[in-house]
Formats: C-alpha cells, sequence, structure tokens
C-alpha cells in the first residue's frame, strides 16, 4: 500500500458460477429505468473505479446479490480469499406514501395500463418527483459500503455490485419500485383497487369519464339522448400519450381458449396491430 492509502492492483481469485452481465463491451443497462439508473451513478462516481466494477461484474466476481425494501446486499470475490460484503442502501417509502403514489398513479389511465402490463413508463418520474419522492436515488440518497480496505469510494467491488444491480432492473423494472419499498404484487393490487379518478391524497378525486348519475327512467324522457359526459370532459382526455396497440390483452387476464392449439391471444394480437395501421393510414 502506497503513503496515500490507496492499494496497489491485484488480480482477483476467479469463481465460477458469479452473476456476469450480459453487455460484453461499452455501456450497461439496456432498458430507460437502467440506464437512468447507471446515468447517476456515473455523474458521481469514480471514473477508474467503475471501469474497474465492470470488469468484475463482467468476469462474474459478484457472487450473489440480495434487493429488499431499502437494502441490496451482495457478497464479491476479490483478491482475497473471504469475499466482501457490499450494502447499498436507499430510503424505502412507507405504505402512507405508497399508497398516495398508488392513487397518483391510478389516476393517470395511461401509466397504470402500461404498469398493470409490465411496462414502465418514462413519465413515471414525474408522478414521483411532483410529490417530493423521487424515484431514482441522487448521490445524497445512496449509502453504500464494503467489507474491503479500499479507501476509495466506491471501490470497484460496489462499482461491480451496482452494475449487475442495473441488469437485474433491466430484467424487471418492478425491482426499482421494491427498492423504494414495495413489491410487484402489492403494487398491482393497489392500482386494481383503486379508481382511475382519484387525486392521490391531494384533495378530493375528480369525476371519471363515465361517472353519470343513476336517475329514474321516467325522469329523463325528454333528454335521455344527451349525452351524461360533457364535450369538454371528452376534449380533456384526447391528448393522450402512444400507447401500444395490443395495450388492452396485456392488461386484461388471458382467457383458456385456443383455435388450433395457438391461444387466442397470439391470433388477436397480430389482429390489434392490422388494425391500428389501418387507423394511421
Amino acid at each position: 500500500m502506497s503513503r496515500q492509502g490507496w492499494f496497489e492492483p491485484s488480480r482477483p481469485i476467479r469463481v465460477e458460477g458469479g452473476l456476469r452481465v450480459r453487455s460484453r463491451r461499452g455501456s450497461i443497462g439496456e432498458r430507460w429505468w437502467s440506464r437512468r439508473f447507471i446515468d447517476i451513478l456515473e455523474g458521481v462516481c469514480d471514473a477508474g473505479r467503475l471501469g474497474r466494477g465492470r470488469s468484475y461484474a463482467r468476469s462474474g466476481q459478484v457472487l450473489d446479490l440480495e434487493i429488499g425494501p431499502g437494502l441490496v446486499t451482495a457478497r464479491v470475490q476479490g483478491s482475497r480469499r473471504t469475499p466482501y460484503r457490499v450494502r447499498v442502501e436507499i430510503e424505502a417509502y412507507d405504505a402512507g406514501r405508497w399508497r398516495e403514489l398508488a392513487g397518483a398513479l391510478a389516476a393517470q389511465a395511461v401509466h397504470r395500463a402500461k404498469l398493470l402490463a409490465g411496462e414502465m413508463p418514462p413519465e413515471i418520474e414525474d408522478v414521483f418527483d411532483g410529490r417530493g419522492l423521487p424515484l431514482f436515488p441522487d448521490r445524497y440518497g445512496l449509502e453504500m459500503d464494503c467489507s474491503c480496505p479500499d479507501w476509495g469510494f466506491p471501490c470497484k467491488h460496489l462499482s461491480a455490485v451496482l452494475y449487475v444491480l442495473a441488469e437485474r432492473f433491466d430484467d424487471d423494472p418492478f425491482l426499482v419500485l421494491a427498492w423504494r419499498g414495495i413489491a410487484r404484487d402489492a403494487l398491482l393490487d393497489a392500482l386494481r383497487e383503486t379508481a382511475g379518478g382519484t387525486s392521490g391524497g391531494d384533495g378530493p378525486a375528480r369525476p371519471g369519464l363515465f361517472d353519470v348519475a343513476d336517475e329514474p327512467f321516467a325522469d329523463r324522457l325528454a333528454d335521455f339522448y344527451r349525452p351524461g359526459a360533457s364535450p369538454a370532459r371528452l376534449r380533456d382526455r384526447m391528448a393522450l400519450p402512444d400507447t401500444p396497440s395490443d395495450l388492452l390483452l396485456r392488461v386484461l387476464d388471458a382467457p383458456p381458449v385456443k383455435a388450433r392449439h395457438i391461444p387466442l391471444l397470439d391470433l388477436l394480437r397480430p389482429a390489434y396491430r392490422n388494425l391500428a395501421r389501418d387507423d394511421e393510414s
């Protein structure tokens, strides 16, 4: 070790069966949410240690990784016989905050539908930021620790874990939310149970598009054919973001129906896509 406290480079002990990232060169992270996480790390962490961390992540030096509310733990094999223990902590939001967030997400019909379909819409960050609850941690929201003797921060072991974590996010965006304190099934159940017109805790609920008072038929003979929703309310909902043509098929439970041994949904998806193309032409 030099007088400045830096450790001389050493070769890690090679291991079999470690967690290897798929990326063999260049950047790590394919989806927008994993890239967002990596961009934050690369903006605040030492570039040299991040580079060595990528090498560790690609060679399988991360032995295991566990994600829980507010905490990621992992073991990384370095040059010593005993693997180093790594902890990465962020704030996990409590049940009250998640009720507020679930209500806000459910109030946005497209966000709600995409989440129920297993997608992570980029606009979800705005929903979190609008309530002062960031989805991704910044440099001040990350608490990281490694049992290695390297005084640099973050060390290559921590960096390797962060890159493996980013690829885990690639595979399952709901792990980002699980790290913040809510499991996938709990969030989806909350979205299904929350009415689309709720306000998310910021005031009275807005009326839904099809909220029409139930009145006796005899009292409505004169204006029976008048629309229950005003044109102004309909216009407010015209400018919606682009959505996949088969989004409805993704949200609904698949019926146990097959035609010539082919699941019904597999037959319907091409038809939905063709109808969408016809609308665009």
